[in-house]
């Protein structure tokens, strides 16, 4: 919107034991799990109308080989070392545990239920061995500890070119993200484990290593680079990423605070070991958002699940206007109830809605819904100039991470607009001074088009509306403070942008976003279909009449088989299982109204049903004779 070429990206980081172990607790595969929560996180966000350029997955076979070649550059370039790792071995659930599932005391703060990979406390970043008195999350038991080859990060090394790029970022970084970063260099690096025992990661691609994946607070932050990737691809434009990553760019990245030492020590470690790309500009480390006088708890139902929020009735704005408000950029803040009516009904619905409501209605019912004009007067111009200096403020806190700060420009322009509004008195002045009436709204509606441009980073929906109210294209910043909206224009219905919130909604929209998703249940209600569904599929006792190979495949046998009164073709993965003799004369069971398809040129008018386990399939077949085409019910 400022003018700048950008490309938003982020990403579901789906590597690591936690998924590996909530699978296995699920029963299904870690990519059945990282998928649902990739579709339910996806449609979150587009529901909140967060326009990313690409929303990625690293398990995404372009994350796997970007990952892979950014881990080799480093190798070559020698800043990987093979080194013995302790790692906690629960012999209760017979596994090497993930740094997350060890808890303890830590050994700094003296905090009691420490991270094995952080203490949440005093944000130290650990390795589960230096807890005190450690046991492991799932069982309760005592982790013992075993050791193990794996490689490591020479962050070491690594300290003087870091320590150069962290100084370069005072007064770019916020005071707290930088002296986080300054009291990691200071107390002084040392190797970081890259490596893990895990299946469900991406493979090491060192020789002696394939039983190893790359630790997934590695592979993770690669995710930038590979979703940028995907972007580029997708748009046909191949090589473009290149330009972000390797061009005249700036980078920021938008964290907790619990990762600020990953994205200000760990992360640009490893874009300096490479020695290929950009490192960040700058690092946006927010703090916590707590909830209604203490912390957000899944467990006990307490906080806002936001998978609930557009079964609430509320425009996905409304939500933006008070986290916006809330953005806990150099504390922790709170949602309240309370508060968030307020501003809604105080800020949104009399401030900003009531002043491009009014304007849009009076020009609606006074000049038959056509933007009057007259020549402005000197306050006139005073107003749109008011709105040029809020427009410079704004970018140039929203280019500093003061989003919060930038919203509140917003909010005073319009406060500025009320004002000029009843100072202008249209309502006297449309019967004593019709010009004055026709100049004031004109200025009015621009005034519209100049709050429109600012509302869109933080009220979207609201922000299209006015625009296409105002029967305008979406504007840009340089827009504001020009006369962008013509005389005569003729405006669209007008509608509230805002709804008023009383105390019955919200006590309704606590208990629908209260509401905790079960992901065991939603498995098992997706797993659960009706009677309605079974009955459309035709299962039949099929005979094989004829089987052999598909040409040039391995795996695929051609079979005709027999309904009784019809034959069909079939083509089946079965060469492998199964010889030609075992099949012909074997009475099946077929799925007979699935669509054909083409598989290698030959026509596949159904489907075997077979039982797989492993690398073991077995054929279903009737335990008694009974007629062909009989129908299975």
């Amino acid at each position: 919107m400022a003018g700048y070429e950008t490309v938003f990206i982020g990403g579901s980081d789906e590597h690591g034991t936690p998924i590996e172990v909530a699978a296995q607790k699920l029963q299904v595969s870690p990519e059945e799990l990282t998928g649902k929560y990739y579709r339910v996180h996806k449609e979150i966000y587009n529901w909140f109308d967060i326009s990313y350029d690409n929303f990625s997955r690293t398990s995404l076979p372009v994350h796997h080989e970007t990952t892979k070649e950014f881990f080799l550059k480093i190798y070559e370039n020698g800043y990987i070392t093979e080194g013995k790792l302790v790692l906690p071995y629960c012999r209760h659930d017979k596994r090497f545990l993930p740094d997350r599932y060890v808890t303890g005391i830590c050994p700094k703060c003296g905090y009691e239920r420490a991270r094995g990979d952080q203490c949440e406390n005093c944000s130290t970043l650990l390795n589960p061995d230096e807890l005190k008195e450690p046991e492991c999350v799932i069982c309760g038991n005592t982790p013992e500890f075993r050791k193990s080859t794996h490689l490591f990060l020479n962050l070491y090394r690594l300290q003087p070119q870091l320590e150069e790029w962290i100084e370069s970022k005072k007064g770019v970084f916020s005071p707290h993200v930088y002296k986080l970063a300054r009291g990691w260099i200071k107390e002084g690096l040392k190797p970081r484990c890259i490596t893990r025992d895990l299946k469900w990661g991406i493979k090491v691609p060192l020789r002696d290593y394939e039983d190893k994946v790359l630790y997934v607070w590695f592979d993770a932050p690669i995710g930038y680079i590979s979703s940028t990737k995907e972007w580029a691809e997708k748009t046909g434009q191949k090589e473009k990423w290149n330009e972000f990553w390797k061009g005249e760019t700036k980078i920021f990245h938008f964290i907790g605070k619990d990762n600020i030492p990953f994205h200000t020590i760990f992360w640009p470690s490893m874009l300096i070991a490479n020695g290929e790309y950009n490192l960040p500009y700058n690092v946006a480390g927010l703090q916590y958002l707590n909830y209604e006088g203490g912390k957000i708890s899944k467990s006990r139902g307490f906080g806002i699940f936001c998978e609930n929020l557009p079964q609430t009735g509320l425009s996905s704005d409304l939500w933006r206007f008070y986290l916006t408000y809330l953005i806990p950029e150099t504390d922790d803040t709170e949602w309240k109830w309370k508060e968030f009516k307020e501003r809604v009904n105080n800020e949104l619905v009399a401030n900003l809605g009531n002043f491009i409501h009014r304007t849009m209605s009076f020009i609606q019912r006074y000049f038959d819904g056509r933007v009057p004009y007259a020549e402005l007067k000197k306050e006139d111009k005073k107003v749109i100039e008011e709105t040029k200096r809020i427009k410079e403020e704004y970018r140039r806190l929203i280019w500093n991470i003061h989003l919060r700060d930038g919203m509140r420009k917003l909010l005073e322009l319009s406060d500025i607009c009320n004002k000029y509004f009843q100072k202008q008195e249209p309502w006297k002045s449309i019967k004593e001074n019709p010009e004055r009436a026709r100049a004031s709204l004109y200025t009015c509606a621009n005034l519209c088009y100049h709050l429109a441009v600012l509302m869109h980073p933080y009220l979207p929906k609201a922000s299209r509306e006015v625009f296409k109210i105002l029967g305008t294209e979406q504007g840009k910043l340089e827009d504001v403070g020009e006369l962008k909206v013509e005389a005569e224009q003729k405006i669209g219905r007008v509608k509230i942008l805002f709804q008023k919130i009383d105390n019955e909604t919200i006590e309704k929209v606590k208990n629908i976003t209260s509401k905790v998703t079960r992901f065991d249940e939603m498995f098992a209600e997706e797993k659960l279909i009706n009677y309605e569904d079974f009955s459309k599929l035709d299962i039949r006792i099929a005979r094989v009449l004829k089987a052999e190979k598909v040409k040039d495949t391995d795996k695929l046998l051609k079979l005709r088989v027999s309904l009784g009164n019809e034959e069909r073709q079939i083509i089946a993965g079965l060469a492998e299982h199964y010889t030609i003799e075992e099949l012909e004369g074997k009475k099946v069971i077929l799925l007979a109204n699935l669509k054909p398809r083409k598989i290698r040129g030959e026509v596949s008018q159904g489907m075997l049903l077979a039982a797989v386990s492993e690398d073991k399939v077995s054929l279903l077949i009737p335990d008694r004779d009974i007629k062909l085409g009989s129908n299975i019910s």
